[in-house]
């Protein structure tokens, strides 16, 4: 798999609760949606104030930094860097002032109107200190002429393009925030009687004892006060959720759309089992993301379930090495593989996607050398053929493996005895979901908004 994760965002408005450690657990939960930077935003009623820095959770925070975030409202960021480089200006929440208003903001996705949406903010005389989409959201919001929180937001909500899941914090209220077409998740959960949470995925709810309420619709602002929950609804007819949350990106023990993603997972594989039967002793997922999938296909199929591959989740990233050996020995250290599992063992290997090509042929060279005596690959998901403008840090059009060879190239470029994607028709039905609920831009290239300025970059 060589996607990059979507950001991950939360927010909590608690008024007897550790919001500052509350929101340090969530991130946790998070972390694999973006591992660049960490941030926390708390207010007390009368200001903002932010901890972040670049690294991982654990890592930018301790309890001296925790104990110093004071206040009953918190938002918390983790970041993949899509729209602006992985520099430290780039950091979220980032907090915004405009006279007597100020806002902090937890941005997950990407604006694809931002360049447009810059130069006419700088024209009107903001300023911007980064050069992410987030600050363009925020000077959009700041900008606005109307007089309430709430309709700042919808004013700038229709002039955004893109996907964007927030979580906004003034100095009393917390918001959560979704595009009208739904592009990445947002969920409420709830603590107690008066403690609200909101967070890219349930899994982080399930951390800090928080009770799963509902997902944010489509189009759909939350204010969280002192009155509680309030919802501000605006109907949108068409829907866009990314495909790839079903795929890779939410954690297994999440639930979108009243669904299990674990189930979801293993739906994709039985339909693999179904779609390319084969003759074989083992199936081995590629873990962690198609550890599920590879569940899926063994019970469909009833070819046996072994953990052919163990996973280091230590290594960090990868870096490619100049010559071959230096390679396999870098995947290696990712993935380690149970040669007296796999010795003259037929295998079924089963994976989320194949994007650039550039680690599958390493797995499948390091289960032969371990003694496999055929490796069959499966996917689960259909060839990718255009990039991703949306908030996924994919690849250009002409890195994308399945745009410069047809199947059978591929086949032979990985070394697999055979390989099977999942259909697309496939792929929908696992979700039970009908395909307009979805963006599947990268494998039709049908996009739901216009991108041909961002399409031009990357060509």
């Amino acid at each position: 798999m060589d996607l990059h994760e979507a950001c991950g965002v939360f927010g909590i408005y608690a008024p007897d609760e550790d919001i500052a450690r509350l929101t340090y657990f969530a991130l946790f939960a998070l972390q694999h949606r973006g591992q660049e930077s960490a941030g926390i935003a708390t207010s007390d009623g009368t200001r903002i104030q932010v901890f972040a820095d670049v690294g991982l959770v654990s890592q930018v925070f301790n309890e001296e930094s925790l104990s110093n975030l004071h206040g009953h409202i918190a938002i918390g960021h983790n970041r993949y860097s899509i729209t602006g480089a992985s520099q430290a200006c780039n950091i979220q929440p980032l907090v915004k002032n405009n006279g007597n208003l100020s806002l902090a903001i937890a941005h997950n996705g990407n604006i694809t109107n931002y360049t447009a949406l810059a130069k006419e903010l700088t024209d009107k005389g903001y300023q911007f200190k980064t050069t992410s989409d987030s600050e363009v959201i925020s000077n959009l919001i700041l900008s606005s002429t109307e007089r309430d929180w709430p309709s700042r937001i919808r004013q700038s909500m229709n002039r955004l393009q893109g996907a964007y899941s927030l979580t906004l914090m003034t100095v009393d209220t917390l918001f959560g925030i979704r595009d009208p077409l739904g592009m990445r998740p947002l969920c409420l959960g709830r603590i107690g009687d008066d403690t609200w949470v909101l967070s890219s995925e349930s899994c982080a709810l399930d951390h800090i004892g928080a009770v799963f309420v509902r997902e944010i619709e489509p189009g759909e602002i939350v204010a969280i006060d002192a009155n509680g929950v309030t919802s501000f609804k605006k109907a949108s007819d068409k829907h866009a959720l990314c495909i790839f949350e079903y795929i890779y990106f939410a954690r297994p023990d999440s639930i979108i759309n009243n669904r299990l993603l674990y189930d979801v997972r293993s739906a994709m594989g039985a339909g693999l089992a179904e779609e390319y039967p084969v003759e074989a002793d083992l199936v081995v997922g590629v873990p962690d993301s198609a550890t599920p999938a590879a569940v899926g296909y063994s019970a469909r199929s009833g070819i046996p379930l072994g953990m052919g591959l163990i996973k280091n989740h230590y290594t960090g990233r990868t870096f490619i090495k100049p010559t071959q050996n230096l390679r396999d020995l870098g995947v290696k250290l990712k993935f380690n593989p149970m040669r007296r599992l796999l010795e003259n063992k037929r295998i079924v290997l089963v994976d989320d996607s194949i994007v650039r090509g550039t680690t599958t042929p390493q797995v499948i060279r390091l289960l032969r050398k371990s003694g496999a005596k055929e490796v069959h690959m499966r996917v689960c998901s259909p060839p990718l053929h255009f990039p991703c403008f949306m908030g996924v840090d994919m690849a250009t059009k002409q890195e994308l493996i399945a745009t410069r060879m047809s199947v059978d190239e591929i086949r032979d470029y990985i070394g697999a005895d055979s390989l099977g994607y999942l259909s697309l028709d496939g792929l929908v039905k696992s979700t039970g979901l009908p395909k307009n609920e979805f963006c599947l831009a990268c494998f039709t290239g049908a996009y739901p908004i216009p991108v041909q300025l961002e399409m031009d970059k990357l060509a």
